[in-house]
């Protein structure tokens, strides 16, 4: 699978991540089965009354494929407009939803904050800057903002430049106290250095992740170059790969592990003379200090000298505010994480709703209750829900086709939140996760992707012939076919929702 830009990738699909990230959960892809095909273990699919039986039967065919062999599959149809049943088939089971339990995630943080909120990452110093724009230290409370990019944190360093600060004779303190410091949930297990296992901080950059480009050199034997992005001196390269012979096969190999004063970037093996280059994108392990080092970054390319050090510690109390710096809104946030399926921005909202609710620091302890709350508003009924995370990286997590349903319906009618929502679904064969999905129904599915270990979910809106809107829900665990064939069965399912005239599903 190949590697996808960091920024915002996540438990994803065929763009292909996984969770965004951005990135993509471990997994082994499965070789397909040579059996032949048989129907998913599921109950029969059952035809509401009305409904087109044509319709009912080309959708189940599109799920008795021999990707989705033996797997559990729970599915439900309805159009939007007066909630017939179009299709369903186990839709009460609870399955293990991967990345679509973000869509309940995305509504729940707009519930509660709404769409126009936004982070606030505050600087303070021990004095307001003197005669000649020097401080002792400088204080960076973060507020937990999931977004912030290199960029972000040039524009805060140019606005403090313009409230004429010069020079921190100190050091610069970062205080990431807004949530605790559980920077992935322990359900998760172990964790890997890909970027959609980005860790979650009270302060951010990047989106947790970094990019390494590997370009080999000029003749066989010689190192490769290796380029950092962002260029930080808390990202040390410790380079071991060789150029290899011309039209030979890369055997690159890119880490990361903790050094003394930072994190060190392992690169390995080899990639041949006058191949292209490779980009790969990795998480860093401390957030906050990946944070400090970018803003450290800027704050010298804007001509602001640090004599001190960067050190995390909790802002003194008597500090004295220079600047408030203002994230994008969530619901730019919400686009940009579930279209990309970002786990980190996922977790950092969950986190946030906590700290809101509780007034303590944002935890999974105290975000997953202010979670349900927030659902429980919306009158999404979670009973039988079992939410464990934000992201859905947790195999624990279970839903149900008619709970996802529910939810996108109810966000379809709300004036508060179901612009931004259904907004930040990826568009078939357009854009997000989708991007080079459903080519079936270019443009007439918007709906959220999700995918681990044997497991893959759709869950959005569909465009039906008449003109109409389906809103539908499709989760597949346990398949023995590949991931590839599963996602194309997915695929299939809902292009067939779109299509005036019957089609020949693939096997």
């Amino acid at each position: 699978m190949s590697e996808q830009p960091a920024p915002m990738r996540g438990s994803a699909q065929r763009s292909r991540t996984r969770g965004v990230a951005p990135q993509l959960v471990g997994m082994v892809a499965m070789l397909l089965l040579g059996a032949p095909a048989c129907p998913a273990a599921s109950s029969p699919a059952a035809v509401a009354p009305g409904a087109d039986p044509g319709l009912a039967s080309r959708l189940e065919e599109a799920l008795s494929t021999r990707a989705l062999r033996r797997a559990r599959v729970s599915a439900l149809v309805v159009r939007a407009s007066d909630g017939a049943v179009l299709f369903e088939q186990s839709p009460d089971r609870p399955l293990t939803p991967a990345s679509n339990m973000k869509i309940l995630t995305a509504m729940a943080a707009l519930e509660t904050f709404g769409p126009t909120w936004r982070f606030e990452t505050e600087v303070l110093a021990d004095r307001l800057p003197d005669e000649d724009g020097a401080v002792g230290t400088l204080y960076v409370r973060g507020g937990g903002d999931p977004a912030m990019t290199s960029e972000d944190w040039w524009r805060l360093a140019a606005d403090l430049h313009r409230k004429g600060l010069r020079r921190v004779e100190g050091d610069v303190v970062l205080d990431p106290g807004a949530f605790d410091g559980a920077r992935w949930h322990p359900d998760w297990g172990a964790v890997s250095s890909r970027a959609y296992h980005a860790p979650v901080g009270g302060l951010n950059a990047n989106y947790g992740a970094f990019a390494v480009t590997v370009r080999p050199g000029s003749r066989p034997g010689e190192p490769v170059r290796v380029e950092i992005d962002p260029p930080v001196g808390y990202l040390v390269v410790a380079n071991r790969a060789r150029t290899g012979p011309p039209g030979g096969r890369s055997s690159l190999v890119v880490d990361r592990a903790p050094a003394s004063l930072g994190e060190q970037v392992n690169v390995d093996g080899q990639t041949p003379a006058g191949g292209k280059p490779r980009t790969y994108y990795r998480s860093v392990s401390d957030p906050v200090r990946y944070a400090g080092a970018v803003l450290g970054m800027q704050l010298t390319a804007l001509g602001i000298e640090v004599v001190g050090s960067t050190r995390v510690a909790v802002a003194a109390a008597d500090a004295l505010p220079l600047h408030t710096f203002e994230g994008r809104p969530l619901g730019e946030i919400v686009r940009l994480f579930v279209k990309y399926s970002n786990n980190a921005v996922a977790e950092s909202l969950v986190k946030a709703m906590g700290a809101h609710r509780s007034g303590r620091p944002g935890s999974w302890e105290n975000g997953i209750p202010a979670f349900r709350e927030a659902l429980a508003s919306l009158g999404v009924d979670d009973t039988d829900l079992k939410i464990v995370d934000g992201s859905g990286l947790s195999y624990r997590d279970k839903l149900t086709p008619r709970a996802l349903v529910e939810a996108l319906r109810i966000s379809r009618g709300s004036f508060r939140i179901g612009p931004e929502l259904t907004a930040s679904l990826p568009i078939a064969n357009g854009d997000g996760t989708l991007e080079k999905r459903v080519e079936g129904a270019p443009g007439r599915v918007r709906a959220k992707t999700g995918l681990l270990n044997r497991i893959t979910s759709l869950s959005g809106f569909a465009e039906l012939p008449d003109g109409e809107v389906a809103i539908f829900s499709v989760l597949t665990n346990g398949y023995r076919g590949s991931d590839e064939q599963a996602m194309d069965a997915l695929d299939r399912f809902v292009a067939v929702l779109t299509d005036p005239e019957p089609t020949t599903t693939r096997p």
